[in-house]
């Protein structure tokens, strides 16, 4: 029976990983549309857009784990009804219960997994990408400005930096200043370096000269500078976004009713997503054996098994969709809250009885009757 169910668990988690890294890279894709702007606008570089879109796996996952553990079982055990592999397993006296263990293994580690996601790899991977992100808008030295380019600020500066040295600093600098309409300012300097003071950006100038002609009067003037800061404005104003109900622990979300820095709406958004962060793992199980149950209780069809599959299929899409509705109706009133465990542990419930009594000499008996009841009325 161990070799079995490693036989069994193993076709299943290559299903699995099959289905959920394309899923995955779909996404991934999909997602990456949002920064393409920033590789061809801001000259973005390819390792930083690898992180930046890579941070979103860890949400897209908990979201897709439980779909695609269910495709691969309903594909694993209906390739095995397929080829007569689980009639034999049948016929030889192993229970439902027991051809099902594959699936609930998998399933329990998935959730395990899930949950370790949730809780520690998506607040970690949103407080990463949030810092990551604001950096790529507001790291002027390295993404707004590029080697040999002229860069048009939005405060009527512009500026031409030779070459990016590997210490963080640029050099061959050209500044053009016409934020005053009377004086035309133009700064040269061998060397500089972009600073931040309270996340406002400066470029400190090395060793330069500084020109200006005042347009009233057509007077030029020069002067030499060993240093000369310059404040570049328009960046990196208001500083790092506050963290998102993401990045909050457990323990954060299921005592938010008790912090009174928080409105009623707020409130409720936190209690409902640390809820969640409980009830969406076990998804992984509940689908896994909504996969495999039909097909184990149900009568085996030489034609297949398609009427099956749909039903369960129907109840997977059923089973999402009113968790999304409990979701919306709990984020607006907390009383529908126990609707969100009800739709993951009623239809577990459900499943676990079918493997572990289901009689079809009674369900036959059953479903005979109310054939009767239907003819006679």
């Amino acid at each position: 029976m161990k070799k079995l169910t490693r036989y069994i668990s193993g076709q299943i988690t290559s299903g699995f990983l099959l289905v959920v890294f394309s899923l995955l890279s779909m996404l991934w894709l999909t997602q990456s549309l949002r920064f393409v702007e920033m590789v061809t606008n801001k000259g973005l570089p390819l390792r930083l857009f690898v992180e930046l879109t890579s941070l979103l796996m860890p949400q897209l996952f908990v979201v897709l784990s439980p779909i695609a553990v269910f495709s691969a079982v309903l594909f694993v055990y209906n390739r095995l009804l397929a080829d007569r592999e689980l009639v034999i397993m049948q016929a030889a006296g192993i229970s439902p219960l027991r051809n099902a263990m594959p699936a609930i293994v998998v399933g329990v580690l998935l959730s395990f997994f899930a949950i370790y996601v949730q809780n520690i790899g998506i607040p970690a991977s949103e407080n990463a990408f949030r810092r990551l992100e604001w950096e790529v808008k507001n790291n002027v030295s390295h993404l707004m400005f590029r080697e040999g380019e002229f860069t048009s600020l939005k405060n009527d500066l512009t500026v031409f930096i030779t070459k990016h040295e590997k210490d963080g600093s640029v050099s061959g600098i050209l500044l053009v200043d016409e934020t005053n309409p009377k004086q035309k300012v133009t700064l040269s300097a061998k060397k500089g370096r972009i600073v931040y003071e309270q996340d406002h950006p400066h470029i400190i100038l090395l060793n330069g000269a500084r020109q200006e002609i005042d347009v009233e009067s057509n007077r030029f003037s020069s002067l030499n500078f060993e240093r000369y800061s310059v404040d570049l404005g328009g960046f990196g104003k208001g500083g790092l976004k506050p963290a998102t109900v993401r990045e909050k622990s457990i323990k954060e979300l299921l005592t938010a009713g008790e912090n009174d820095a928080l409105s009623e709406a707020e409130k409720r958004k936190y209690i409902v997503e640390g809820n969640r962060r409980i009830t969406t793992p076990i998804y992984n199980l509940l689908f896994a054996l909504l996969a495999c149950t039909g097909l184990l209780v149900g009568n085996f069809n030489r034609r297949g098994q398609t009427k099956i599959i749909s039903v369960s299929v129907f109840f997977m899409i059923l089973i999402l969709g009113l968790d999304l509705i409990f979701t919306n109706l709990a984020g607006k009133f907390l009383y529908f809250l126990p609707l969100l465990y009800l739709n993951c542990f009623v239809p577990l419930l459900m499943c676990m009885y079918l493997l572990v009594f289901y009689n079809p000499f009674f369900f036959n008996k059953l479903k005979n009757k109310v054939r009767g009841f239907a003819n006679a009325v």
